[in-house]
């Protein structure tokens, strides 16, 4: 773990983000250009995020789910709804580069501080917004939740074993990449910006979001009108790219070519499989994977999970053992990564994206208060 309070400005420096948004998509938007030196101000209603209720776990009285995703952030209370906050969000528009909302269509509007409205007073606001399924269409204006878009948008019936139930993918993955997305869409406008001197509206909707994460799904039913079933944790195109039982704990071999299957082979002593036709090439194994498996099972019995996958990946074989998330956490190469990083009482996941000159940096812990960008009233 490491704690870093780094001097520099970041990617980011000198822009203002106004973050109006709550719930997850918006919020981590938010944060990741926090990151990145943005000066972010967070906008939250007089209850608070939603989030802030979502737990346990707490500390005092803050769900540690609010804490994962406000960092680099300075919040304030405000009333939208009331002709008070109205003129104080304007206030605030007209200082900043970014706008990130994802309130639901048309209350903005209602309240007279939507995109169209704004976009007339301040020409070059990045306007980001939000949403479950975008503003039109079959589905527009509708609201957006992660699980039910996984649901519509074909992400569970490929998720979980062959003969059991579709899943849910155990994280909010829609979510997540709708605010990655919101993320690329804000630099993109921003970098277009320069030329042109204009804003944009960045249009960033879970439903697309969920869609897009179909691949190969798609691009095999594409090619073949084949529908997608659940395979469990094996992919659907190459094999052996599976969790595997061993002698211990389990591994996940991620073999992509005949030649790392055949390393894999030499290594066990088992060159029988490499040559056998129905394993030799990568289709022949994908087709022929029903009786693979329990074939490298019982020649991995023999062998501690943790040591074999360590030995296959020193020999050019992908492997991983199968860690649960306290041991990912504590693992000495996402400390070496700077992944888990500290801020006084405050613990959460690092940056993921590394720049040579201008990484990352950790300012403001959660629950920081600010009321203003700070080049303009100096609030630290």
């Amino acid at each position: 773990m490491t704690t870093t309070q780094a001097a520099h400005g970041g990617a980011l420096q000198g822009i203002k983000v106004l973050d109006l948004s709550r719930i997850l998509g918006g919020p981590l938007c938010g944060q990741i250009l926090g990151d990145h030196g943005a000066d972010v101000l967070k906008v939250e209603p007089p209850q608070g995020d939603d989030t802030r209720s979502w737990g346990p776990p707490f500390r005092d009285g803050v769900a540690s789910y609010y804490l994962g995703l406000n960092r680099n952030k300075r919040v304030q209370f405000m009333d939208l709804a009331s002709g008070e906050g109205q003129a104080q969000v304007r206030a605030l528009m007209a200082q900043a580069d970014v706008v990130v909302e994802n309130f639901k269509t048309g209350t903005m509007e209602k309240w007279g501080i939507g995109y169209e409205q704004m976009q007339q007073q301040f020409p070059h606001l990045v306007w980001c917004r939000v949403t479950g399924f975008g503003a039109d269409g079959p589905l527009g204006s509708l609201p957006g939740y992660d699980a039910a878009i996984q649901a519509m948008a074909g992400l569970m019936s490929i998720n979980g074993e062959a003969d059991r139930d579709p899943l849910r993918v155990g994280l909010p993955v829609v979510d997540m990449v709708t605010g990655l997305n919101a993320v690329i869409g804000v630099l993109l406008a921003l970098h277009e910006r320069g030329r042109s001197g204009l804003g944009q509206l960045v249009d960033a909707s879970l439903y697309d979001a969920g869609i897009s994460l179909l691949h190969p799904h798609a691009a095999n039913w594409f090619m073949n009108g084949k529908i997608p079933g659940r395979s469990g944790n094996a992919h659907p195109n190459i094999y052996p790219y599976d969790v595997v039982n061993t002698g211990k704990a389990p591994i996940f071999l991620a073999v992509g070519n005949d030649r790392q299957f055949r390393l894999m082979c030499q290594h066990l002593g088992q060159e029988a499989l490499a040559d056998d036709p129905r394993f030799a090439t990568a289709g022949q194994r994908s087709v022929h994977r029903d009786v693979l498996k329990p074939l490298l099972e019982q020649a991995f019995a023999a062998h501690d999970g943790v040591q074999l996958a360590e030995d296959l990946m020193a020999i050019g074989v992908p492997a991983a053992p199968v860690l649960n998330v306290e041991q990912a956490l504590q693992a000495p190469h996402t400390a070496h990564r700077e992944m888990v990083v500290k801020m006084g009482d405050y613990t959460g996941l690092g940056a993921p994206v590394k720049l040579s000159r201008t990484p990352a940096s950790y300012r403001f812990a959660p629950l920081t208060e600010g009321t203003a960008f700070l080049d303009a009233a100096n609030d630290h």
